[in-house]
């Protein structure tokens, strides 16, 4: 036991109890710290509000048995095993708390000899202990396995027994169902396994209702992912009260007199930038992005701030969103609405004749939007001549933007985007690729040249920045990407400084616009995931060497830091708000602290949003084609393993399956290095990029799973590389076969803000 001295009578001080807590061998609860300081009576009443206060602050955090401080671990808990490194075992506490947005530590465990091997998924009873090297744990001993709920669909079989059919496309078996809880066929439920054997099956525990009814497909992505949906009531309240908050003239600059608009999508469910530019009279432009003043109603330390760091992002759905923020704050107060007054946080930018901004500054203002307009209207009327003269400034100051950043020369790749259009019941009415416009380009620049200005001015006030980080291509990707090209007969060679222009050229050398397109996609693999972080790596992709994430505070944590920021950095605080709301809207301590632990847990929910959107959209075609099935389409090859083809329908973008058993009579050999299946005959050989005629043999809307085979009559055509076939088809069984393709090009059709 650690040696104490006596404490000094009275309610300890906050220090005092993160050094207990800290210092403590054993579980350190409110008896325990009682005990230790010697409270009594009402001391003891005042130490739990202490505690209160303290969890709220982000100090410690824990229960009434235990507590620890906030981002440690208790010194007796339970782990999760989830790897392995150097031997030995890897393990995170199994009930992180999810309020915390930031993600579990993971500790080495220190296995006995005579204790048996773990392995992932096995929960512990440990020790733990921080040492200068990071956290270990001694097992104490092992737990039995947690329960953990299953989604999927019940199914019932000729002898009346249930099954839970999955909705995971990656997930091909179902389970026996023991006990159906009063669910019925057909039903959407949650599960959980009914006994430690597979065998004994799963118990229904909630019914979710009809899995092919609207909204169906987005609730089966949050509850899959976990994405926390439901705002507390405590974060509620906080937001309402927010809302409330009176907007100070006398503290704000006043930029309402500008014809400032703001460009989104006809889809958009809010609001949160806006641009004007003007003329300077020296051939460069003056320009404003005014961004929603987030920060002014989200103050750190909060419940509403705690939920919006939990989330980490907004998740945008064809059939909803599941925003950061409550929707009294999302889709309304922060909301840059047309004709209303707004706060905003505005960026002030100086464009020189050659697109340089060679000046910045920020402000807190009071803007108010002059009009809010579609994508597709903007573009109309620019190209029509019709345009307001401030709609005609933007386009000029763009065109300016634009070449610098040519100069720049950051990546420029052009891929699809899917758009789902549902009509007033849920019901798909259209699914279609996303047109790529000026319009998105002109928004896309002034967010980018706002990003790096907030960088920037962070750095010149040695501030805490988190950054947008993407990091160059490691060599492992570089060497596949080397070898795939090579297939092509093209080369790269790995011992120059590679850029994102080196890219840009090699595409540029490519004049079949179709194999164009197949090289585009590889590159795009070769590229690294980009993430959030404290410490400065620079964005690879656009060629720029600091960048941040500014302009999307309402839909991004990383935004509303960011702000929080600037707010310190150039004394941009406002007024203390009335009322029992957080006084200040700057960074918190513990943001300045904790800020590569929020940046890694916003960079995972980042990754959660953009898998669960992903599987939506997949599951939102598979349902328009399961309508159908049967019928022949145009599909490129976007993938080849030896148990058949990947393939993308070209008009929508719809990815599935070919399996190997469907293209012929012959066997056919997978040759790893190349990505290619080729026939025994030789005649027959199938490789990314392939443009084939493939019949739609199933459509699974559950799992958003798609299947084809190759069309089947005689003379359908398999187009190798975009050319005409070289050689006679030949048909094998029932199907038909040819040599490798090349695609079609299809262009980027991104919303433009997402970099």
């Amino acid at each position: 036991m650690v040696k104490r001295t006596k404490p000094e009578p009275g309610l300890p001080s906050r220090q005092q109890i993160l050094d207990f807590i800290a210092n403590s061998e054993d579980p350190a609860g409110k008896r325990e710290i009682a005990r230790a300081f010697g409270l009594k009576g009402q001391e003891k009443i005042q130490l739990k509000a202490l505690l209160k206060d303290m969890a709220e602050e982000g100090l410690i955090d824990g229960n009434r048995t235990a507590f620890h401080r906030m981002g440690g671990v208790p010194k007796v808990t339970v782990l999760r095993v989830v790897g392995t490194e150097d031997g030995e075992a890897l393990a995170v506490p199994d009930t992180w708390q999810p309020e915390e947005a930031v993600p579990p530590p993971r500790l080495r465990l220190i296995e006995q000899r005579k204790q048996p091997a773990l392995r992932v998924g096995d929960r512990v009873l440990a020790r733990t202990e921080e040492t200068a090297t990071g956290w270990i744990a001694h097992p104490m001993k092992k737990l039995p396995a947690r329960t953990e709920q299953i989604m999927g669909v019940v199914e019932i079989d000729g002898t009346g027994k249930g099954w839970l059919a999955p909705v995971d496309k990656r997930e091909r078996h179902s389970q026996p169902i023991a006990d159906l809880g009063g669910a019925e066929a057909g039903q959407l439920v949650l599960a959980e396994p009914a006994g430690r054997s597979p065998r004994s099956g799963v118990k229904v525990t909630d019914v979710l209702g009809d899995p092919l009814a609207p909204k169906a497909f987005s609730l089966i992505a949050i509850h899959k992912h976990g994405i926390p949906f439901a705002f507390s009531p405590e974060a509620i309240e906080e937001a309402q009260r927010a809302a409330k908050l009176p907007l100070s003239q006398d503290r704000r600059e006043d930029l309402r007199h500008l014809p400032i608009v703001a460009i989104d999508p006809s889809d958009a469910r809010d609001h949160d930038d806006a641009i004007w530019a003007e003329p300077d009279g020296e051939g460069g432009y003056r320009a404003l992005v005014a961004i929603a003043d987030v920060s002014f109603y989200v103050r750190p330390g909060g419940a509403l701030d705690r939920s919006a760091r939990e989330r980490g992002n907004s998740v945008y759905f064809p059939d909803r969103v599941v925003p950061m923020l409550p929707e009294v704050l999302s889709a309304d107060v922060c909301s840059l609405r047309a004709g209303e007054d707004r706060a905003a946080m505005a960026c002030h930018l100086t464009i020189a004749a050659n697109g340089k901004v060679t000046d910045w500054r920020f402000t807190r203002a009071l803007v108010r939007i002059d009009e809010v307009i579609e994508y597709e209207e903007a573009q109309r009327r620019i190209d029509e001549g019709d345009a307001a003269p401030h709609l005609v400034n933007l386009w000029d100051a763009w065109r300016a933007l634009e070449r610098a950043r040519t100069d720049r020369d950051p990546l420029d790749l052009d891929l699809p985007e899917r758009r789902v259009k549902l009509d007033e019941a849920g019901r798909i009415t259209e699914i279609a690729l996303r047109e790529r416009l000026d319009a998105h380009r002109v928004v896309e620049d002034f967010m980018i040249a706002a990003n790096v200005a907030a960088a920037k001015a962070l750095e010149s006030k040695v501030a805490p920045i988190v950054y947008r980080i993407h990091e160059p291509p490691n060599r492992e990707k570089l060497v596949a990407l080397k070898d795939y090209l090579a297939t092509f007969e093209r080369k790269l060679a790995l011992g120059q400084v590679i850029t994102p222009g080196l890219f840009n050229r090699l595409l540029k050398d490519v004049a079949d616009e179709a194999e164009k397109a197949l090289i585009m996609e590889a590159v795009l693999r070769s590229q690294t995931q980009a993430y959030y972080g404290p410490r400065n790596a620079g964005h690879f992709g656009l060629a720029l060497g600091s960048y941040a994430h500014f302009t999307s505070p309402i839909r991004r944590y990383a935004d509303l830091l960011v702000h929080r920021a600037l707010v310190d950095g150039f004394g941009l605080e406002q007024p203390e708000p009335k009322g029992d709301l957080p006084p200040r809207s700057g960074l918190s301590d513990r943001d300045r602290n904790d800020l590569s632990r929020i940046s890694d847990a916003i960079s995972a929910a980042e990754r959660r949003a953009m898998e669960a959107e992903r599987e939506t959209i997949d599951r939102y075609v598979a349902a328009w084609l399961s309508a159908r099935v049967g019928e022949v389409f145009e599909c490129r090859v976007t993938g080849v393993q030896k148990f058949g083809l990947f393939a993308t329908i070209i008009s929508l973008g719809g990815d599935g399956l070919v399996p190997v058993s469907t293209l012929g009579d012959e066997r056919f050999h997978f040759d790893e290095r190349a990505k290619v299946l080729v026939g025994d005959s030789g005649h027959t050989r199938f490789a990314m990029g392939d443009r084939l005629r493939l019949r739609l043999a199933e459509a699974n809307p559950l799992t958003g799973a798609l299947k084809f085979e190759p069309e089947d009559h005689v003379g359908a055509p398999i187009e190798p590389r975009g050319r005409p076939v070289q050689m006679p088809l030949k048909k094998r069984g029932k199907h038909l076969v040819g040599q490798r393709g090349r695609p079609g090009n299809i262009r980027h059709q991104g919303r433009g803000k997402k970099r």
